[in-house]
């Protein structure tokens, strides 16, 4: 098999697809002919269990720059997008679903802003073609929080089709149900983020794999991302502003307990209800310092890996 590397890869996630990839597969094709560059179009079957698999060998007859990925089971699409860029010989990376809900034919306008020195193109579903309730209000709510949370003003976080630098998505962790918040993830390390409006169409064969009950999910994931972007540089001073109440608050109730005993009712009270109160909040406070200096080994441990902004920037030197 050929290893040397392309000028793009083409990344597909899939599960349960069998009515699609055919199609879709022959789309990219076409396109990425037309546009003369060196290419590689990677499928990452996630474990289905129709046959997805048996239509991606049949059509790797028919287009040599066709890979396949087949991963033992359903691992959900993160862990499908995360082999594959592991996989990937691309300079540049292009993902989108495969459901033939993103159109091929916005691959071109991702590269060409790619081209301009953008380090990720985010595509905006601006006209979706789903049901409002179901799918585009919890999205629209998602984004705004989104947007709000990360300080990255992107419309459509959940769209799919999406360009990168293989510089940039290769260093950036993704686990669980990143993948929608890649875009976040980047100008956490100081990458150009753009978007663009790509066209959206009705998916036609198979089923969503999405329903109302990721809301939920994704609640907890804003959690973990807010962690990301706003306390990962230093989470010992967050955990340290949260341990300077809890050690204010005790010195006042000491100062009530053994000062100021004036007051008839908390005479009544001082002596067993607030010495247990300054224990307790001692013992907070002491413990939210312990969880930041934790959190900053775990930090350090994390640096010593690849950096990305320093990456990205020897890049465009090299380009200069």
């Amino acid at each position: 098999m050929n290893q040397a590397p392309v000028d793009v890869t083409i990344l597909v996630p899939v599960f349960n697809e069998e009515g699609n990839v055919r199609p879709l597969a022959r789309a990219i094709a076409r396109v990425m002919r037309a546009e003369q560059r060196s290419f590689e179009l990677l499928f990452v079957d996630d474990g289905s269990s129709d046959r997805t698999l048996d239509h991606l060998k049949a059509e790797a007859e028919q287009i040599p720059e066709l890979r396949i990925i087949r991963l033992r089971r359903n691992f959900g699409q993160t862990a499908a997008l995360a082999a594959g860029f592991d996989h990937s010989r691309g300079r540049y990376l292009v993902t989108l679903d495969g459901d033939q809900q993103n159109d091929p034919t916005d691959i071109p306008t991702l590269l060409e802003l790619l081209d301009q020195g953008y380090d990720l193109v985010s595509g905006w579903r601006k006209h979706r073609k789903e049901p409002f309730i179901s799918r585009r209000l919890p999205s629209l709510v998602a984004n705004r929080l989104l947007s709000l949370l990360t300080g990255v003003q992107i419309h459509d976080f959940g769209c799919t089709l999406k360009g990168f630098r293989a510089r940039l998505v290769k260093a950036l962790p993704i686990y669980s149900e990143m993948h929608r918040y890649i875009p976040a993830l980047a100008g956490l390390v100081g990458a150009r983020v753009t978007e663009v409006v790509v066209a959206h169409h009705p998916r036609v064969h198979g089923e969503s794999k999405y329903g109302i009950g990721r809301t939920f999910r994704v609640l907890y994931d804003l959690i973990a991302l807010r962690m990301l972007t706003r306390f990962s540089a230093r989470p010992l001073h967050w955990f340290g502003v949260w341990s300077i109440p809890c050690f204010v608050v005790a010195a006042a109730f000491l100062f009530i307990t053994f000062v100021d005993t004036s007051a008839v009712t908390l005479a009544v009270y001082t002596p067993v209800v607030f010495p247990t109160v300054v224990i307790l909040l001692i013992y907070l406070a002491f413990h939210f310092v312990v969880l930041g200096l934790l959190a900053e080994l775990a930090v350090n441990v994390f640096r010593s890996g690849p950096r990305p902004l320093q990456s990205l920037e020897e890049a465009r030197r090299r380009r200069a």
